[in-house]
């Protein structure tokens, strides 16, 4: 599957410092990149299921771990970026089913439509965008080697994953067993089925059904289970132990989880991934943003609107990647006339001293990908350029727009 056009990112004069990120399973910041990994960083983020456009809560996380992407890269390491697209599960079927239209025409369709919002937000694709449908002989591969190491069981036709299998399973959560049974449901989980070893115990492979897309395997015909999909690609294009998995908060359990355990039954030598990053939860009218609710915001009618993307990804930049906050109209009317401002201090050329905004900019970045404190280092030095009248007030630095437009660009995405 292709991935979308990539923006050009500028180089820049200096290196940005090593990058620290919150990780979930230690519950403290630690360093992330080549100074613990030994090799290229390395990073997988879950993808979409497209059977809805891109919405702000989508738009929240990819941003937020292009911001990574881009601190590594300033840090000059390499970057490995892998991310996945769920272009066959239950949700993409069901609507399929309901508005009347093949599910690989409307996978395809949604998808190319996530690829322009990413190219319109200017996030750095993935090296490797891998689809579900085209990973279904790594999936396969995968449980195998989960059936010879005594981890999988045949629910009737169905294939389950003993969550018992591994030493490990809870590290990457850290939720007590009372806390996992509540959200499994939730978040696709069946703990009621009869005939499981363990309610947590996950789908791995689902016999086919009648009307639904099936593959060939070694257990009849069916499709993957939806954990089993990630951890499979993981593996194969960023290998065991890969720098940092990514993803929305509600991804913590059970996907996160289940993708590691999977992972670490077949290959005890490595954890899945050094490190895991979530973000929070965008809402929308007083609910999570969620396509289940409706409450959506979506990049595509932004831009319809001819609303500017760089203002769209202002906003996200506004809050720390790892908060839940609201969307509201405020916030991107704000954006708007802060973006507008900003590209007015730019146009005069010469401005307030750079050097220390653009230390700043690349260390609140390198420090757990803080975009509120860098956006507010780059609102002071416009304020300091225009001062209180709006004017261009006195100066010292003659190239100084030069080099926040730089830093801009190349740390937080944005070309102004």
């Amino acid at each position: 599957m292709r991935a979308w056009s990539a923006p050009d990112v500028p180089a820049l004069p200096l290196a940005g410092p090593a990058v620290r990120l919150f990780d979930t399973a230690r519950n403290e910041v630690v360093e992330v990149g080549a100074a613990t990994s030994g090799g290229p960083a390395s990073l997988y983020v879950c993808g979409i299921t497209p059977y809805d456009a891109t919405h702000m809560g989508h738009a929240n996380t990819y941003v937020a771990f292009d911001l990574l992407h881009r601190a590594w890269r300033n840090a000059g390491l390499e970057v490995n970026y892998a991310q996945n697209v769920t272009d066959v599960d239950d949700p993409l079927l069901e609507r399929a089913d309901k508005v009347k239209i093949d599910w690989r025409e409307l996978a395809e369709r949604e998808t190319e439509l996530f690829r322009q919002d990413m190219e319109a937000l200017r996030v750095i694709p993935p090296a490797n965008y891998i689809g579900a449908v085209e990973s279904i002989p790594l999936v396969i591969a995968l449980i195998q080697q989960l059936e010879a190491a005594g981890a999988v069981y045949r629910v009737e036709d169905d294939l389950y994953f003993s969550v018992a299998a591994d030493p490990a399973f809870g590290g990457e959560s850290n939720y007590a067993r009372e806390q996992m049974l509540e959200i499994f449901p939730q978040r696709g989980g069946d703990p009621d089925r009869a005939g499981k070893k363990d309610p947590l115990d996950a789908l791995v492979w689902r016999a086919e059904r009648p009307g639904e897309p099936s593959w060939d395997s070694p257990w009849g015909k069916g499709r993957p289970g939806w954990h089993i999909e990630c951890a499979a690609i993981a593996r194969e294009h960023l290998g065991a132990g890969f720098t940092v998995q990514g993803g929305g908060s509600d991804l913590i359990f059970p996907h996160h989880e289940m993708c590691a355990s999977h992972a670490q039954v077949v290959d005890s030598s490595a954890p899945f991934a050094q490190a895991y990053a979530h973000c929070g939860m965008v809402g929308y009218l007083g609910e999570k943003m969620s396509k289940s609710k409706g409450n959506l915001v979506f990049v595509s009618a932004l831009r319809n609107a001819e609303i500017d993307p760089m203002a769209i990804r202002l906003v996200l930049l506004r809050h720390h990647y790892r908060t839940d906050w609201e969307w509201t109209d405020d916030l991107l009317f704000d954006a708007v006339d802060t973006v507008a401002r900003w590209r007015t201090a730019l146009a005069l050329g010469a401005g307030a001293p750079a050097a220390p905004v653009v230390t700043e900019v690349l260390a609140a970045i390198a420090d757990d990908l803080d975009a509120p404190r860098a956006v507010a280092a780059v609102q002071a030095w416009v304020d300091a350029t225009l001062g209180g009248s709006g004017h261009l007030a006195q100066h010292s630095d003659e190239d100084a727009a030069a080099q926040i437009a730089l830093v801009l660009d190349a740390a937080l995405g944005l070309a102004l």
